[in-house]
């Protein structure tokens, strides 16, 4: 007995001194975290919020941001068989525990064990409050002790049914409704009083995953877990069996009642999202601002769809880079399968599925957005495996050759009667709408290379459409605004403004020729080559502009001098910190994002006024009242500081913004004639598919094709395309901005000029058109057949012909008076 008694103590000390330290610890802990905990007051003093909304110019709406909740409801608002199917999904035990429900974490637990999965969860209502009202959302222990702690104390403060109706207020319910309320209006239209049993048991289902569970997006999974919820509120005596019958064999009849976006413009709501954010703080997303833009709602989902279109058209060429990644099909259930595939976004009009079967004519797929859909083989024959840029596998003879079961793929949706291969979009946001029944679709990939897209009123600087890259889902970086790549030959046409307004034209010739750097500090030597690697010898300047002659540019920029072509570049606005200063500047090696060159070409188009590229026209307060509008620009020539002045109220914020003249009128006239060459002749001639007369630009490709662009315009509009990697490196060798970026441009511009007249640039004084010699640059003789028309200023047009000039006096042949440019 002594033995037994002696161990007993030893038991009992051990357990006590455990019970201690666990104290001590959970002590330490709440001592530790308590003094940084917020006040449960502050759940009392909730404000309603609403959303800040962005539309578009003609007020289509963009984007929502902020929680939709306009009026909360009180709990005697709520059915009690809506708190009750609530409690049964959620918490049981809400008004037996204290704030932290043991049984219920065991409960978890245990299904987690038996069933691989848990239906009813471990956290209590009250936890869920403190985390939504206070806490972030980092899975660490810190966060869930945190938690612990609060949920206690909003129990000791707060009664039950305060703590419920803060619950149900706020607890987002997917398709941006937050609050139960919210939710009904979202998914029924109706308010929460006036709902079925089974639409109540809905809504309960949307906690525990608002988008797995979605009526909408995901209807047979909802009902799944729907009549799971209508079967525990049965077993907890909250209904009764004929209830549960009639309301477990109810169909689903959730739509989507709540402001649908109009318009696929991602990128461009952040950018206004982060405009306001920095004017009005958090207010931003709680007072009800409604912020109208300047893009153009056809012009911006044209560009959205223009830039997906000819990134995925680039990548298709490339060929195709594998699965997203395998399942093993034999060994896990449907709701494994489906939670497997859930860990693979959506990446816009592209949807996760599975290969579940492949035969001769095709695969058989599952996916949780399409149920089991079905690949033609002759969706799938670009699919020849990419190797490098430039090289790709054999064209596939079979489906087998592509897919293999189990592989989870990106497809496209068919829907029926639309053509093949395209796909009719399905609705971007998943919580969005139900989308039209799908049962074929085709094999996509998500692009690897990015682009961006900026289109720019030349006059006034107004955005009229923006998109940053593929998928702001998948990247919130904007490209448009923040990738800082070389422009390649984009650059040349500042250059050639920067000579026309030194006096030189473009007669002027210059020797399209070999030449060799030495670089002693690098100890390496520059050969410089045109992209053709081919020199066509004396060239004028406008022929080497259109044909974005290297050696010709690399030449004019060491007679106009480095330091003096940066200080117009400054002029012009142009940004030159990320540019070295040598002569690789010629062909556009410094740095320069999209933005900043659509801006350059911008102030081309203009006619050479400044441009401050701006988004937001005018923002209203909640009672639709103006309290800030974007100032009117006015082009201005001379004594601008006077016109400012003058135009500048008593207001901070003058409604007039003054654009001074930055380079001269009839230079870049002659610029825009210049440009306009690339078009009907030269590297952009792809661009005449438009068919009009008014457009210019130019392309551009750096070194090793790592960066393609095309920058083109009339006298109203100037937009810039670029593609290229976010971690730069080849696009391949056959892509150049002619075939990257300049279909891209197409598309969009397209949309954008349709039912648009021909906009030129008004012909300024001062400018004289002259028969020259193509050969020379000189006057031509008047009887000379090959003679061209050029644009000059007046002083600087060829001298006049002389005696000795008279035809037949003279010999073509002769080129010792050739300018020294040659040389």
């Amino acid at each position: 007995m002594s033995r037994i008694f002696r161990t007993s103590r030893v038991l009992l000390w051990l357990l006590l001194a455990g019970a201690s330290v666990a104290i001590m610890m959970a002590s330490s802990f709440y001592l530790y975290l308590r003094p940084g905990l917020p006040s449960v007051e502050q759940l009392t003093d909730i404000q309603l919020q609403t959303p800040l909304r962005v539309y578009s110019a003609d007020e289509r709406l963009i984007a929502e941001f902020g929680e939709k909740r306009r009026a909360p409801v009180t709990i005697e608002q709520i059915p009690t068989i809506q708190l009750q199917a609530f409690l049964a999904a959620e918490d049981a035990r809400f008004y037996e525990h204290f704030g932290v429900d043991f049984k219920g974490l065991m409960r978890a637990a245990i299904e987690l064990v038996t069933t691989g999965s848990i239906q009813s969860g471990g956290s209590t209502i009250t936890m869920q409050v403190a985390k939504n009202y206070f806490l972030s959302r980092d899975r660490t222990f810190i966060r869930k002790f945190n938690e612990i702690l609060l949920a206690l104390q909003i129990e000791r403060e707060l009664p039950k049914n305060q703590i419920l109706e803060l619950y149900l207020n706020k607890i987002y319910l997917g398709n941006r409704a937050y609050g139960i309320e919210s939710a009904a209006r979202v998914y029924y239209d109706r308010s929460v009083a006036e709902l079925s049993l089974a639409q109540m048991a809905m809504l309960a289902t949307l906690p525990k995953a608002p988008s797995a569970y979605n009526p909408i997006a995901n209807p047979e999974r909802a009902l799944i877990r729907r009549n799971w919820v209508l079967g525990r509120m049965k077993e907890l005596g909250f209904i009764t069996e004929d209830a549960y019958t009639l309301a477990s064999s109810a169909p689903v009849t959730a739509s989507y009642y709540g402001p649908a976006t109009e318009i696929d413009a991602d990128y461009v709501a952040e950018m206004a999202r982060a405009d306001m954010v920095e004017r009005y703080g958090e207010a931003a997303y709680t007072d009800g601002y409604k912020v109208i833009l300047t893009v153009d709602s056809e012009s911006q989902q044209a560009a959205t769809e223009a830039l997906r279109a000819g990134l995925e058209e680039y990548d298709r060429r490339h060929g195709y880079r594998g699965p997203a990644g395998t399942i093993a099909l034999e060994s896990v259930d449907e709701e494994t399968l489906m939670d497997a595939l859930d860990r693979y976004p959506r990446v816009e009009g592209l949807f996760p599925a599975v290969v579940t079967e492949v035969n001769e004519t095709g695969a058989t797929l599952r996916s949780p957005r399409f149920e089991t859909v079905t690949m033609a083989f002759d969706t799938m024959t670009w699919a020849r495996e990419y190797i490098n840029e430039d090289r790709m596998g054999p064209e596939p003879e079979k489906p087998a050759d592509v897919v293999s079961k189990g592989d989870v793929v990106y497809v496209r949706p068919i829907i029926d009667d639309a053509p093949e291969p395209e796909a009719q979009a399905i609705p971007d946001d998943p919580d969005m709408e139900a989308e039209p029944e799908v049962t074929r679709v085709a094999l996509a990939q998500v692009p690897a290379v990015q682009g961006a897209l900026i289109s720019l009123a030349a006059k006034t600087g107004a955005i009229e459409a923006l998109s940053g890259g593929y998928s702001f889902s998948q990247n919130k970086y904007n490209r448009a605004t923040q990738a800082r790549r070389q422009p390649g030959s984009t650059f040349k046409p500042f250059l050639y403004l920067s000579a026309l307004e030194r006096g030189m034209t473009p007669a002027t010739l210059y020797n399209d020729a070999p030449i060799v750097f030495d670089d002693i500090d690098l100890e390496t030597t520059w050969r410089p080559q045109n992209s053709s690697g081919q020199f066509y010898g004396p060239t004028r300047l406008r022929e080497a502009l259109y044909r974005s002659r290297n050696l010709v540019s690399i030449r004019l920029l060491r007679d106009l001098g480095i330091d003096s072509t940066v200080d117009y570049l400054d002029q012009l606005g142009i940004p030159t910190s990320g540019m070295q200063r040598d002569l690789s500047m010629a062909l556009g090696s410094g740095n320069l994002t999209p933005m900043d060159v659509a801006r350059g070409f911008a102030v081309i188009a203009n006619g050479g006024y400044d441009v401050q590229p701006y988004l937001i026209d005018r923002i209203l307060d909640d009672k639709d009242r103006v309290v800030y509008q974007a100032p009117r620009v006015v082009l201005c020539d001379s004594d601008c500081e006077q016109v400012a002045d003058s135009q500048t109220g008593e207001s901070a914020t003058p409604d007039v913004r003054v654009a001074e003249r930055l380079a001269d009128e009839r230079s870049v006239y002659i610029l825009h004639s210049m440009l306009r060459d690339v078009i009907k002749r030269g590297t952009g001639q792809r661009a005449r598919a438009l068919g009009r007369d008014d457009i210019a630009g130019k392309t551009g490709t750096t070194n090793e094709q790592r960066d393609a662009w095309f920058a083109g315009f009339n006298h109203n509009l100037a937009t810039t395309v670029w593609v290229g990697f976010d971690q730069p490196r080849s696009l391949g060798r056959s892509e150049y901005g002619a075939t990257a970026a300049l279909p891209i441009w197409l598309d969009y511009m397209e949309v954008a000029l349709a039912d648009e007249p021909p906009a030129y640039m008004p012909q300024p004084n001062g400018i004289v058109s002259i028969r020259i010699d193509p050969e020379t640059g000189e006057r031509a003789r008047p009887s000379q057949s090959d003679a061209i028309f050029e644009l000059f200023r007046e002083e600087d047009a060829p001298a006049p012909l002389t005696a000795n000039d008279s035809d037949g006096g003279g010999d073509s042949e002769n080129y010792d008076d050739l300018p020294q440019e040659l040389f």
